[in-house]
């Protein structure tokens, strides 16, 4: 053993190795790249239930023997590094290896997370370059890594990594028993991702029928299902799952939804007249007949009006030019088009905004909501009055506002109405602190002061008299009043 060493070191101290110069065509870095190659081919087979295997190297000598060993180091620069490199396969007598601090550890250590004790310990005087030591610790990897290539995880391992983000191959759950297992871990483990993941490997795995069967039992992995695939669009699977759960009215649904996805109008229109035939609920059905009627309206209206647009026969379209289309819109914004556009038309026009009402049974408080809204921007006060204004049976006519006066200030100040049209509906808000709020907030003088009189409150009335402008009309009317008071004090 001790000639042995001797012959080894002698070896180490007479080598012929060459300085480095970038000319070299077998240079350490070729030299290193290949060493890694062959390293990494050894992964494989390295396994650690095997110690009694006898390991072979290419030249048909048992690996790690004290012959194999000296052959493999006095091949040359080249082939020293190779040899270095298939030492990391265990043999039956001995191990070449890297010390590392006080402890020394062989590469197959290095590989397989092993210690040993060096047999030959003057190896490390020739692997002293920086590139061997910075690539020797990326070899030394977790041994429960390499259980991935064994495929030896339960289905709850399996979860678990994945929930953690590692890369796992399912292909190795092939019964389906195993796959059911894994989808109730996926399930148990409360992670919607990995739940995900089972289900599009079951989906691609499993007959259609045998997967709708089994997800019916589980409701959790069913709902994930059936959001996946409305998500992906996958609209022909999802109709299949839905027919074989009976569920008809959101396969009714599932199909009206793709309507959304039709671009042209025309081809929309007649998708909508189909879809009234599906077997929806009774409210459902009532939509659907409706928004194919809306449609159809807006079809006729935006052609006649892109005509007169585009003739200018109009005042009202060359004073205020359309933004954008009407088609396709909701049905409020379709009666504030008509009615900023088309609000005096009669009620036999499809576009007449009373026709709209009566056709879509749209509510007083929506529609009078809406029509005020349109004609105060364009400042219609007259229009704003009329809507306004009711008759009875008697024919006495009185202000009602279903949305309520203060609603009705609201929209009038947004759209810059004068102080006279706005005191005119801040007088007829009932709650008295809401009025003196709104009269205050708009600067509706003559309120303010007909309320705080009707009070008989004549600390306000003072307080608000240095509010208004010295000299003006409402300073005088405060005066008067104040004066009035203290007569009738009297």
């Amino acid at each position: 053993m001790s000639r042995v060493r001797a012959d080894e070191e002698e070896y180490w101290h007479s080598s012929k190795f060459r300085a480095f110069t970038f000319d070299d065509e077998d240079d350490e870095l070729s030299q290193l790249k290949e060493s890694k190659r062959t390293v990494n081919s050894l992964r494989d087979i390295v396994d650690d239930d095997d110690d009694d295997l006898e390991r072979v190297s290419w030249s048909g000598e048992p690996v790690g023997s004290i012959s194999w060993s000296i052959k493999e180091t006095a091949s040359g620069s080249t082939s020293s590094l190779d040899g270095r490199d298939s030492s990391l396969q265990k043999g039956s007598s001995s191990y070449a290896a890297l010390p590392k601090q006080a402890s020394s550890y062989s590469l197959s250590s290095l590989f397989k997370g092993r210690n040993k004790l060096s047999s030959f310990q003057s190896l490390s005087d020739a692997l002293t370059d920086t590139g061997v030591k910075n690539y020797a610790p990326e070899l030394r990897r977790p041994k429960a890594e390499y259980k991935d290539y064994s495929s030896d995880w339960s289905p709850k391992d399996t979860v678990r990594r994945m929930q953690r983000g590692k890369v796992c191959s399912l292909e190795r759950f092939r019964s389906l028993q195993d796959k059911l297992v894994l989808l109730d871990e996926a399930v148990a483990g409360h992670d919607g991702n990995v739940i995900t993941a089972v289900l599009i490997f079951l989906k691609r795995t499993l007959r259609r029928e045998i997967l709708f069967r089994e997800l019916e039992l589980r409701q959790v992995a069913l709902c994930h299902l059936i959001h996946f695939l409305r998500e992906m669009g996958e609209q022909k699977f999802l109709l299949d799952l839905l027919r074989f759960l009976d569920r008809t009215e959101e396969v009714a649904l599932s199909q009206y939804r793709e309507h959304l996805n039709i671009q042209d109008v025309e081809k929309r229109r007649e998708f909508l007249k189909g879809c009234i035939g599906l077997p929806f609920s009774a409210e459902d059905t009532s939509h659907i007949q409706d928004h194919y009627t809306l449609l159809e309206r807006q079809i006729i209206i935006e052609a006649n009006d892109r005509h007169l647009e585009m003739a200018g026969q109009s005042e009202l379209f060359r004073k205020y030019p359309r933004k954008a289309s009407i088609l396709n819109m909701p049905l409020v914004t379709t009666l504030f088009y008509s009615c900023f556009y088309h609000y005096t038309e009669a009620e036999g026009m499809f576009s007449s905004p009373t026709n709209l009402k009566k056709t879509f049974k749209i509510p007083d408080k929506q529609y009078v909501l809406t029509a005020l809204a349109a004609r105060a921007k364009l400042r219609a006060w007259g229009d704003v009055d009329a809507l306004l204004t009711t008759k009875n049976w008697l024919g006495y006519t009185k202000k009602k506002a279903p949305i309520g006066f203060h609603r009705v200030v609201e929209i009038l100040q947004r759209n810059n109405a004068p102080v006279q049209v706005l005191q005119e509906y801040v007088r007829l808000v009932e709650d008295v602190d809401t009025r003196l709020n709104l009269a205050t907030k708009y600067k509706c003088h003559d309120v303010v002061i007909e309320t705080y009189r009707d009070l008989k409150d004549r600390i306000q009335l003072t307080a608000y008299k240095c509010k208004v402008e010295r000299g003006s009309a409402e300073e005088e009317k405060i005066q008067s009043i104040l004066s009035n008071m203290v007569r009738n004090a009297y």
